[in-house]
């Protein structure tokens, strides 16, 4: 059994893995992850890990697991959190420019000797700020002592209660411990300046990171309130929860179709962008299918619920969003690594550079530098460079019809080096139509000798012939191998098989049909499946971006190339039965390849799975949806080629996420520790250490956001 739920409460990458081992300790347990970025947590299972197991672990260790049906609860939970961490931030700041001014004397000898103010006052100021304002680093400090982890937190915590511990004991025992040797000087302005500008950072990345959602939000704010439900003879709006499988819905012109279903009666264009990214409406008539939360355009139309609640497509949609956006990429476990590791090594590093200046400079400049690393060693920066970018990426994809499932995929789909495409309903529109008539006048008498048949080319014959008039026809028959007959105004007619080869024609994969009346062929029609608008384009555009593609089919050698050289593609496997796919594909791996397979059907799902990145067209079947790791959800081939583009987009970003994360440790870690005074006379003052630990995750989060303005298309 697997559990997604959202998590309130963290605030750097050790918290999410602190939650994460203590719900791998809770019996029952099989795995568990925790995504920071997403602030999500997704847990495998037995039938004893119910929501208030998972629920009750998460609190024991100071944060709150929200399980509720209603995604608003989440978002609500969060605003709340904001607000009091707004609160916090306006009365800290009120507070420490107070204890600044205050301290002014100590810091700026001279006129401002009139501003100070006595060490009990800046006490008293600095406690609401230390034990109220900074109350969440405590909780989540001794948290982590209980489960035997360090976090963030613990930093914060030790750092700036070493500065106001010495504060506190200079103000109580100043005589005693200048005795002792100790200096007569005061940290209050430095606890309470590290606090207030770590709680600002939080407010600003809280911002910032509430963006990276933004596609699910977009997405919980598409679906219908309500619904026009037809029972008994009349119609009655009811809420759409209430909304069950087999109800009769009307739709009226500029309404929203509220759940998913089959037109009964009445025809209308829809538009369904919010599903597959196309704004051009699509016409639907009865028989069609429509999808929950697009919208009706023109006509009115009564439709059957096929699917309701978590069973819709936007329901489906959202979730496999949600999952995405919380998975981790393997570009991820570097920065896992390191961040869990990271903050013993700090404390390691505090307490050698306290030891290094105690004995070769003074107790200030070794205290002033013991809480400068203390504070600027913070991993959050390397917790959010990958994450971020993930939420933003799969957003991204979402707006324009492109789910994927894993960050996983998403990654990957950035070393595609091979393209397979499956052709039939993949790179060909996936039904017959009608190409050549010669001479027209064939038509309405082939028309109306199909419309008894059951063949498989005569509903494209049909459809050629749209609503004209057909004649009746008499003594109709089918011949075996042969075609079909039939008797037309006193006059028998016979259409199939052609009698002769049209080379031309069946060279470009065209099936040619005769029709002849007393032996005499009076014209032909030739049927194909023809190639997708966009398809030479799309391959033309892969081969430039150097990836090689490839076609793969079940159909015979000669229609698979005439399709291929339509589409520009010179790499061919025809008559390829599905297990077969799936080795093609596999041999393709052991060369070394990077592979992406195209499909839609059933017979795809092997390959699908197969293949290093499975791409299903979201027009194909569940199953073969099920077995990729990206979706399209239109029509579109070119949707491919923005998948891939998502893909480098977002691994660009991650990367520069990491490598802006890891030098601001590396570089101002050294710095916090003093190297640069002996050659340059710097200390870098805990404040400013504070200020930069906090930009450093507001510039992770920003730059992630710069995803939304990447063109796909």
């Amino acid at each position: 059994m697997k559990t997604s739920f959202p998590i309130v409460g963290m605030h750097c990458a050790s918290c999410a893995s602190l939650i994460e081992k203590k719900l791998k300790k809770t019996p029952g347990v099989t795995a568990a992850a925790v995504n920071y970025g997403s602030e999500q947590a997704v847990v495998e299972g037995d039938t004893t890990v119910t929501p208030s197991v998972l629920s009750s672990a998460v609190s024991d260790i100071g944060y709150k697991a929200i399980f509720s049906d209603d995604p608003t609860v989440k978002d609500q939970a969060k605003t709340s959190e904001l607000r009091l961490l707004q609160r916090k931030v306006v009365v800290s700041t009120t507070l420490t420019i107070l204890i600044l001014i205050g301290s002014l004397p100590h810091m700026l000898p001279g006129y401002f000797m009139y501003l100070e103010l006595p060490a009990w006052v800046l006490l008293l100021l600095t406690l609401p700020v230390q034990f109220w304002a900074g109350r969440d680093f405590y909780l989540a400090t001794w948290s982590g002592l209980k489960n035997r982890a360090a976090s963030m937190d613990t930093l914060i915590t030790i750092g700036t209660s070493a500065a106001f511990g010495y504060s506190l004991a200079i103000t109580l025992l100043g005589p005693q411990m200048t005795t002792w040797g100790f200096p007569k000087t005061l940290y209050f302005d430095v606890a309470s300046v590290v606090v207030t500008l770590i709680l600002l950072g939080r407010v600003l990345e809280a911002r910032a990171k509430a963006h990276t959602g933004d596609a699910i939000k977009k997405l919980l704010h598409l679906s219908a309130k309500t619904a026009r439900v037809v029972r008994d003879g009349r119609e009655t709006d009811i809420p759409i929860e209430n909304v069950k499988v087999g109800d009769i819905i009307r739709v009226r012109p500029g309404e929203k179709i509220p759940v998913d279903g089959k037109i009964t009666d009445g025809f209308s264009g829809i538009d369904e962008s919010m599903i597959t990214g196309e704004s051009i409406p699509v016409e639907k008539k009865a028989g069609d299918m429509v999808i929950g939360a697009t919208i009706n355009k023109t006509g009115t139309f009564l439709f059957v619920a096929t699917k309701v609640g978590s069973a819709t497509m936007l329901s489906q949609i959202i979730r496999m969003v949600g999952e995405a956006q919380s998975s981790r990429a393997p570009i991820a476990r570097l920065a896992d690594t390191v961040s869990s590791y990271f903050v013993p090594i700090v404390l390691m590093l505090g307490v050698a550079t306290f030891i290094v200046w105690f004995d070769t400079g003074t107790f200030i400049q070794a205290f002033t530098n013991m809480i400068a690393v203390l504070i600027i060693a913070c991993p959050c920066a390397m917790g959010l460079a990958t994450p971020t970018a993930i939420m933003v990426g799969t957003g991204k994809g979402a707006e324009h019809g492109i789910l994927i499932k894993n960050a996983e995929s998403l990654e990957i789909a950035n070393k595609i080096t091979v393209a397979v495409f499956d052709k039939t309903g993949t790179l060909t529109q996936g039904k017959p139509v009608v190409t050549d008539i010669v001479p027209p006048s064939v038509l309405p008498i082939a028309a109306a000798l199909e419309k008894g048949s059951e063949h498989s080319l005569a509903a494209a014959i049909l459809e050629k012939a749209g609503d004209q008039a057909l004649a009746p026809v008499t003594k109709f028959k089918a011949v075996p191998g042969v075609g079909i007959s039939g008797v037309i105004r006193g006059k028998e007619y016979v259409f199939g098989k052609p009698k002769q080869a049209y080379p031309d024609m069946e060279q470009q994969g065209k099936t040619v049909m005769e029709l002849t009346q007393k032996g005499k062929t009076l014209g032909i029609i030739a049927v194909a499946d023809t190639l997708k608008p966009e398809a030479k384009e799309t391959v033309a555009h892969l081969e430039s971006m150097g990836v090689t593609v490839w076609m793969v089919t079940g159909d015979n050698q000669r229609t698979a190339r005439a399709i291929a050289k339509q589409a520009g593609i010179t790499n061919v496997l025809a008559g390829v039965l599905p297990d077969q796919k799936a080795q093609n594909i596999n041999q393709l791996k052991k060369n070394g390849h990077v592979v992406a397979f195209v499909g839609d059907g059933i017979n795809d799902a092997p390959a699908l799975a197969a293949a290093t990145v499975g791409i299903a067209m979201g027009t194909g079947t569940d199953v073969a949806i099920e077995s990729a790791g990206i979706t399209l959800l239109n029509k579109n081939l070119t949707s491919v080629i923005s998948a891939i583009k998502l893909s480098r987009a977002t691994l660009s970003i991650i990367k520069q996420n990491l490598f802006w994360a890891f030098g601001y440790n590396v570089i101002l870690i050294p710095v916090a520790m003093g190297v640069l005074y002996p050659v340059a006379g710097i200390f870098l003052n805990p404040a400013l250490a504070a200020f930069a630990m906090a930009a450093s995750s507001i510039s992770v989060v920003t730059n992630s956001l710069r995803l939304k303005t990447v063109k796909l298309s």
